[in-house]
């Protein structure tokens, strides 16, 4: 049972560590730390992603900044309450984390698969430049009952292919984690900078249910 959810759910990501180690929680006397990595796109430009680690795979009181970070392990939520509303949190959660020597040349990973269902009716929209997008929130089971909740935004054809499903459909993804800085309004005339995390999808297929009969 395990395994299956374990493979429902696989990333692999290397980065140049950004931060240092921050403190997040303890669970059963064993501490979990976050620190960021810097993920290079194709682009020539980054995602910095969180990632949360225990203190039994790495020493979190090292200072590995500078230094590239391959990390195998599964793309996690939390809700975390603020402002009276639950924000969902979002983290790779390593399993596996060693640091690496990467080439110039070599492009860092930036792989994640998903299978889950879909639990909000998926936001199709075009761009001002009549770009297709449609927004996917995809539920990933998890042991003991839970979920991630991880948001996905699907482009083009894979849009239109996506606006079609319907709340309960069971869906595989595959693509990259990336990050996006955006504006949230406090007031009136203050905004604070935030970033949100999704998956990019680059392929994404139906799975059809089985017949009951």
């Amino acid at each position: 049972m395990l395994d299956k959810v374990f493979t429902n759910n696989q990333v692999t990501i290397a980065g140049e560590v950004v931060s240092e180690f921050v403190f997040s929680h303890e669970v059963y006397g064993e501490h979990f730390y976050v620190v960021n990595i810097a993920v290079c796109r194709l682009s020539n430009s980054y995602d910095v992603i969180p990632v949360m680690i225990s203190e039994r795979l790495m020493d979190v009181t090292a200072d590995y900044q500078g230094m590239i970070l391959q990390v195998s392990g599964q793309f996690r939520s939390y809700n975390r309450h603020e402002e009276n509303k639950n924000r969902l949190v979002l983290s790779v959660f390593a399993r596996e984390a060693s640091l690496v020597e990467v080439e110039e040349e070599d492009q860092n990973p930036n792989y994640i698969f998903l299978d889950g269902y879909v639990c909000k009716h998926p936001i199709y929209r075009k761009t001002p430049l009549g770009r297709e997008i449609a927004d996917v929130l995809l539920a990933v089971n998890r042991p003991y009952g839970k979920s991630d909740y991880i948001p996905c935004i699907c482009w083009g054809r894979n849009a239109r292919f996506a606006d079609k499903f319907e709340v309960g459909s069971h869906i595989q993804i595959w693509g990259r984690i990336q990050s996006r800085e955006y504006q949230k309004k406090i007031s009136e005339e203050e905004y604070e900078k935030r970033v949100a995390y999704e998956v990019s999808v680059s392929k994404l297929e139906y799975i059809p249910e089985e017949s009951l009969s």
